[in-house]
């Protein structure tokens, strides 16, 4: 090292810009800055310019982030999950562990639904007509409605 270099001290962060990190993630820039202003994401780290820099472990936070909001979870109810580290066992937190049942049982209880509305499209391209009819669906139903065709 030169003896202009010797006396201060640089400190060169390894990672990813924020433009990596959102091509990498599928989240956007602003997006992330968002996530890191509501405290979601840790603040990131700083190159020596005060460019954001972000570590394979901040990438893998990303995208259980975006795996937990396709599953339409709110962000205030994954911060209790990201709190953890992404090797944790879920079952050494009971309370965290029911609720992601619950989230799962909501997301089983919308896939229902949805079939009933499925089958009612079926059941009108069967028959080729869309006249009156009672619209029976109902949102708590837990079993899975019978498929039935009309010809």
């Amino acid at each position: 090292m030169s003896e202009a270099g010797a006396g201060t001290s640089v400190h060169i962060v390894q990672g990813y810009s924020i433009k990596q990190t959102a091509e990498l993630t599928g989240i956007t820039e602003d997006t992330i800055r968002y996530y890191e202003k509501i405290g979601l994401l840790p603040r990131a780290q700083r190159k020596g310019n005060s460019h954001r820099i972000y570590s394979d472990n901040d990438i893998e936070t990303m995208k259980l982030i975006t795996c937990l909001k396709k599953t339409g979870m709110s962000l205030d109810d994954m911060r209790p999950y990201l709190d953890l580290s992404l090797d944790s066992n879920l079952s050494e937190y009971p309370e965290l562990h029911e609720m992601i049942l619950n989230h799962k049982q909501k997301i089983l209880d919308q896939i229902a639904s949805l079939q009933q509305i499925v089958d009612l499209i079926d059941s009108k391209i069967d028959q080729n007509y869309l006249g009156p009819q009672e619209c029976e669906l109902t949102v708590g139903q837990k079993k899975m409605p019978v498929r039935r065709t009309i010809r």
